[in-house]
């Protein structure tokens, strides 16, 4: 089952944040870490993104949802702060 948005919505996988650095330092806890997720899918109106892309997005404005032991969130197009 695929989740297709609808309008301005996109929907997309959460990323792990990571845990090491690539040299290997631990990184510690932090209150607000950035929030990254890779999209799957964009809705009809969306302009900026496309399905592929690694965005970093605003991690209370999102709807969290799990279809077959996978987990997806939909957020807005304008909840999305920056593509790495």
């Amino acid at each position: 089952m695929a989740l297709k948005p609808l309008k301005d919505r996109v929907v997309a996988v959460v990323e792990k944040p990571l845990e090491k650095t690539a040299s290997g330092i631990l990184l510690g806890e932090a209150k607000e870490k950035p929030a990254y997720a890779v999209i799957e899918s964009v809705g009809p109106e969306v302009k900026e993104v496309k399905a592929g892309d690694k965005i970093v997005y605003k991690e209370y404005s999102t709807t969290e949802i799990k279809i077959d032991d996978k987990s997806y969130i939909v957020l807005k197009e304008e909840d999305i702060l920056a593509t790495l």
